[in-house]
């Protein structure tokens, strides 16, 4: 299963302490438990029958819910720590610096009625949050809040914050033991895909590679009737119209696809990266842009020119959101207006985040139906190598929907991985190009694209039809160690 599909599981820890009400952490692990659930989440806690009301307050409780999150290590995405009252701070730190398993945890405190505040229904969450919290941070484990100090679990505003946390519980999931494939040498003449190898596999992230000579010695021996080979140009036919692309030419891209498809499983890769220029046109005929953007729609995120860290960026929000993510050029201005921007690729971007054709009925005359998605040449690079060893592009509009962007780079000089992220809006502002494109409306833009350059980031960026900043943010920043900008207004 896809790590960025696959459901989550959490760790639940019910604070209690013993002098104030024990039956409202009886009432409220009920609750939670009830609440995880019907959100999606499997959920591992304490029983009733290992400790008072599957509540942690002593040392051996400790122990016991410790022991529990070890048994199932690898299971446990992230943990909620719910107060129904106070709670025992110590008991909490204890069992999570136990239990050692390095994954997300947020706090939750139940909110007091002002009509209840007898002893024996008073909960003081609201002060034992702060309690736990400090320990926690005593302790050197990192945690994650809700948006209000004290939020009842059964309202809209805590439901928004569990999807925020399985967004941050996906994307740390999901680097821990991530592995790219890059295929082919950076292109010679861009310098600006380098990156560190190493500090990737700081953070749990490995890179496998494969020369494009070994890619095309594996094509030279496979037969053009191979069953891998039928069943690939069967996928691209059913993925994209493909009218007017000449037979020899699919034929290849099926091969291509085929070995790097086998290649991908062989070594257990999730993601990838190509070098898509020259080399695969000059000395193969066509380029490997198709392939890449079935890839990327199966949530098998791959980036052109061997971008490695764009490739990263793409995981990330496609962890977080369960969407395609997609790489574009920051590509040019958009006119006069300092808050759109055109973004550009040649491309190979996943088909779901195009225009449809409901789309184009909709937009009333400001997108055209040749706005859907096709596969044609490439035109950039046709120049140089012909058209007839450029085809393979899938080229169209993307929709006009909220999007979230995502940059990661490493930062070779300090010896760090650092990143932005922020929220905007494609348009359906008029255009006419090629490749795959948009408009954007990115709220003072002109102040990221000052800090774009001003930190020698790339002009590639990742982009994902989802509004997941919060969530990305939070996961690099606090749990990978990312030094990560979020872009607001």
């Amino acid at each position: 299963m896809k790590l960025a599909t696959k459901p989550v599981t959490l760790g639940m820890i019910v604070g209690n302490r013993g002098f104030f009400p024990a039956h409202l952490a009886e009432s409220g692990r009920k609750i939670m438990l009830q609440v995880l659930e019907a959100q999606g989440f499997r959920v591992i806690a304490l029983s009733p029958e290992e400790t008072l009301y599957g509540s942690v307050v002593s040392h051996a409780d400790s122990h016991k819910c410790a022991d529990l999150f070890k048994r199932h290590r690898e299971e446990i995405d992230g943990i909620v720590v719910t107060l129904p009252n106070f709670g025992e701070e110590r008991a909490i730190a204890d069992a999570l610096r136990w239990a050692g398993l390095d994954v997300p945890v947020l706090i939750q405190a139940f909110p007091d009625d002002p009509m209840r505040m007898s002893v024996a229904n008073r909960r003081d969450s609201f002060c034992g949050k702060m309690s736990a919290c400090n320990n926690l941070r005593q302790y050197g484990i990192k945690y994650s809040l809700t948006s209000l100090h004290t939020v009842d679990p059964e309202s809209e505003a805590f439901r928004q914050d569990l999807a925020r946390f399985a967004g941050v519980c996906r994307v740390v999931r999901g680097f821990k033991h991530a592995r790219i494939g890059v295929i082919g040498a950076r292109p010679t003449a861009f310098n600006t895909v380098r990156f560190s190898e190493k500090l990737l596999e700081r953070s749990g992230i490995s890179v496998e590679t494969l020369d494009l000579s070994e890619v095309f010695g594996r094509i030279d021996r496979l037969d053009n009737e191979a069953a891998a080979v039928k069943a690939k140009l069967g996928q691209i036919d059913e993925y994209i119209q493909t009218a007017g692309i000449p037979q020899a030419s699919l034929l290849r891209m099926a091969k291509f696809g085929a070995v790097v498809d086998d290649w991908m499983m062989e070594t257990e890769l999730t993601a990838s990266a190509i070098q898509c220029w020259t080399a695969m046109e000059e000395y193969y005929g066509v380029v490997p842009c198709t392939l890449m953007s079935i890839m990327s729609d199966g949530l098998l995120p791959s980036a052109c020119e061997t971008d490695i860290a764009g490739t990263v960026a793409m995981m990330a929000l496609a962890y977080a959101s369960g969407k395609p993510s997609a790489i574009v050029d920051w590509n040019n201005n958009y006119g006069d207006d300092p808050d759109k921007a055109i973004v550009f690729h040649c491309s190979n971007l996943p088909k779901s985040i195009f225009v449809e054709e409901g789309d184009v009925q909709k937009a009333g005359g400001l997108i055209a139906p040749d706005d859907i998605p096709v596969m044609d040449f490439q035109e950039i690079i046709a120049g140089a190598v012909g058209k007839e060893n450029t085809f393979g592009t899938v080229v169209g509009r993307v929709k006009a929907d909220p999007f979230t962007y995502l940059r990661v780079s490493t930062d070779d000089l300090n010896g760090r991985i650092v990143a932005y992220v922020g929220e905007g809006t494609l348009t359906n502002d008029p255009i006419k190009t090629f490749g795959g494109y948009g408009v954007v409306h990115v709220p003072q833009l002109q102040k990221l694209l000052t800090y774009i350059c001003e930190n020698g980031f790339e002009h590639h960026v990742a982009m994902n039809l989802s509004q997941t900043a919060p969530a990305v943010n939070e996961a690099l920043n606090k749990y990978m160690g990312w030094s990560t900008y979020w872009h607001q207004a």
